[in-house]
């Protein structure tokens, strides 16, 4: 008996780890009918990532799906309440049928996701739940996801972590800063903020054309300017 597709839609933060959530659910064979980016109002949301999320419409060309945003206010209860009351719109309109997010750790957060697909009668998909910090991050290496630090937030991330790439030799130099400092290594908890510029379901890259930097006493972030797409550059086996 053919196994009938499920619709789901993916709350998109441009990150890795929903980057790699999408990636996963994807290969599970899920039909993604949009991609939701949430714009919190607050810097310091407890719910959302915040820097960039404005060019996650550039992934999503990228990706060629469709990708829907939410604008929430300031305050836990407010970015909650705006959430279900958007996400049941777009339900009606798209006729998803599940939700998907990268959340790895955070008990608040998926809690909180959970609680609201209940609330609108969605199930609920988390791929990279409790997933082992190091073997998630080596996994998006491996996979060919590339990943920039957008944001540093914690004791031991400088300001020459902005703009890195989180590649095996930055993984492994994280690895040792995070068990020195303390820190989260995925960020899950704010010490950092990514930005994916290509994955394996990319149909083009992203190329940032302009960007600069903005660094408060101990912590700050890249802001991406202009940005564009490219195409990916083929490589021949000569052998």
């Amino acid at each position: 008996m053919r196994r009938k597709i499920l619709r789901i839609a993916v709350l998109f933060s441009g990150g890795k780890d929903s980057n790699y959530a999408l990636w996963c659910l994807m290969q599970q064979g899920f039909e993604i009918t949009s991609l939701i980016t949430v714009i919190p109002k607050a810097l310091n949301s407890y719910m959302f990532h915040y820097p960039n999320v404005e060019w996650t419409k550039l992934q999503a060309e990228a990706l060629n799906l469709p990708i829907n945003f939410i604008n929430v206010r300031e305050g836990k209860n407010e970015e909650l309440k705006d959430l279900l009351f958007q996400l049941r719109n777009l339900k009606e309109k798209l006729y998803f049928k599940g939700l998907g997010f990268g959340v790895v750790a955070s008990e608040y957060q998926k809690t909180k996701l959970e609680f609201i697909c209940e609330e609108l009668g969605l199930a609920s998909y988390t791929p990279l739940w409790m997933k082992n910090q190091k073997s998630l991050l080596k996994e998006e290496i491996e996979s060919g996801f590339e990943i920039i630090i957008t944001a540093c937030m914690a004791k031991g991330l400088n300001r020459e972590w902005l703009g890195k790439k989180i590649d095996e030799e930055n993984l492994q130099k994280l690895i040792i800063l995070s068990e020195k400092h303390g820190f989260n290594l995925i960020f899950e908890g704010g010490e950092a903020e990514t930005f994916i510029l290509d994955g394996p379901m990319f149909k083009k890259r992203i190329s940032i054309l302009e960007s600069e930097i903005e660094w408060m006493g101990d912590s700050g972030l890249l802001r991406i300017k202009k940005a564009k797409l490219i195409n990916k550059k083929i490589i021949i086996n000569k052998n």
